[in-house]
């Protein structure tokens, strides 16, 4: 599988083909609260903007160009995988005046991927985008991993953020992300990444 996708890495930078690496993973609305302080013997009381709630992401990015195509939900099911599909059509399905080119995208196979619904939505675009489904656990060879590695700490709550050790990470900070719905975005980007 891994010469699979090097070739198609190769055929997707000659301008042959447009190759996508999908994923999906959830965050909580509440930041991480990293540090706190409360006066001995007080209880520590924290006031937040309601009930975290826990938001889907799913994710496909560009190889060649590094576009981020995010669709947020409150669930992670077969519908939504559907609908983030819609947004490939959106982006690169065939249109009347535009160029068609073949899509190929890379995902693990997972539930909501191989579903009934899924393969008949993945069929009845069969004629523009192939699927190359990767082994149940390979992160290595899904390119959109060190996305979600760079994202994850600002998008949940379980852990501190990391200092940042690639100059090309942007500077991003959980107030300036917004999960009400989607927003193709180019990973590096500037600071204000939204996901409207």
């Amino acid at each position: 599988m891994g010469l699979r996708v090097q070739l198609r890495k190769q055929q997707a930078e000659a301008g042959d083909i447009i190759l996508l690496y999908g994923d999906e993973s959830g965050a909580l609305t509440h930041p991480y609260l990293a540090r706190a302080w409360a006066k001995s013997g007080a209880d520590l009381r924290v006031p937040a903007p309601g009930q975290a709630k826990k938001v889907a992401m799913l994710r496909s990015l560009d190889h060649v160009t590094r576009q981020l195509i995010v669709h947020t939900s409150p669930t992670k099911r077969s519908s939504d995988f559907i609908a983030h599909l819609e947004q490939l059509d959106r982006l690169f399905g065939p249109q009347p005046g535009r160029q068609a080119k073949p899509v190929v995208l890379v995902e693990d196979n997972g539930p909501i991927h191989t579903s009934k619904h899924s393969l008949a939505a993945l069929t009845a675009r069969a004629h523009w985008l192939t699927v190359e489904s990767l082994p149940k656990y390979a992160p290595e060879l899904n390119d959109i991993e060190p996305v979600w590695r760079d994202l994850r700490p600002i998008t949940s709550p379980t852990r501190p953020s990391p200092t940042p050790t690639r100059s090309t990470r942007p500077s991003i900070t959980p107030s300036s992300i917004s999960t009400a719905s989607t927003f193709p975005i180019r990973w590096p980007c500037h600071e204000s990444l939204l996901w409207r």
